[in-house]
């Protein structure tokens, strides 16, 4: 069975120095974690897997495609969510209009895509959410949600695009430990339905696994931070 990700060799510089690498390694479990503490390139690593960002050297495969030759293809099968500055969602905004928004940049330029209704919004994050914790109304605010709530609300939206793979960053912004491990048990039951899911954190909680749907797999790329 071919993995989901390999990688060899894998690096990327910058004028200060290494960003991450020389990485050797593969991806086949439906659900990994990716630790690297601040600093260890990790955001880099996780975008370049998800082919928005360049390695400077190595070789790469993702879902069989080379990158950075098929990128295109990599970014239409792959979701990400959790990068600061790039997903950020707007605290001013509602969910239903978030909704819309993200539905209105996947839909076809000439297909009109009317307001969201609150049957709507919970079939598109009912997945995601589950069913322990409500669906928001579309007509809520998201600076009203709390972080758990918007975290799974950023994942709600990039699984509108249906990938094969999502990688989620920073799961330490989530900070409540309550929180984080809702967030978990939801990406374990996502990555349990048949998308794959790729978690970066700054370190290991393996005490919020134990009763995950699917046991993660860890790929360490720099010591933990003390």
């Amino acid at each position: 069975m071919q993995p989901l990700i390999s990688a060899e060799g894998l690096s990327l510089a910058a004028a200060r120095g290494r960003v991450y690498g020389p990485l050797s390694f593969t991806v086949a479990d439906p659900l990994s974690v990716v630790c690297g503490p601040a600093g260890s390139g990790r955001t880099s690593l996780l975008l370049t897997l998800a082919g928005r960002m360049k390695a400077g050297s190595g070789t790469l495969e993702v879902l069989g495609h080379p990158l950075p030759r098929a990128a295109r293809q990599v970014q239409k099968e792959t979701a990400i969510a959790g990068f600061r500055d790039i997903d950020d969602l707007e605290p001013g905004v509602t969910v239903g209009q978030a909704l819309r928004e993200r539905l209105a940049w996947l839909a076809p330029w000439w297909q009109f895509v009317p307001k969201v209704s609150d049957r709507q919004a919970a079939r598109a994050c009912g997945p995601v959410f589950g069913s322990s914790t409500p669906v928001p109304a579309g007509n809520t605010v998201i600076w009203n949600l709390g972080e758990a709530e918007q975290f799974l609300l950023r994942i709600s939206l990039a699984m509108l695009s249906r990938p094969r793979i999502l990688f989620v960053d920073d799961i330490e912004q989530v900070h409540s430990e309550e929180a984080r491990a809702l967030v978990m048990e939801r990406l374990a039951a996502l990555a349990a339905d048949g998308t794959a899911v790729v978690v970066g954190a700054a370190s290991l909680e393996t005490r919020l696994w134990s009763g995950l749907e699917i046991q993660p797999s860890a790929l360490l790329i720099a010591e933990e931070a003390h």
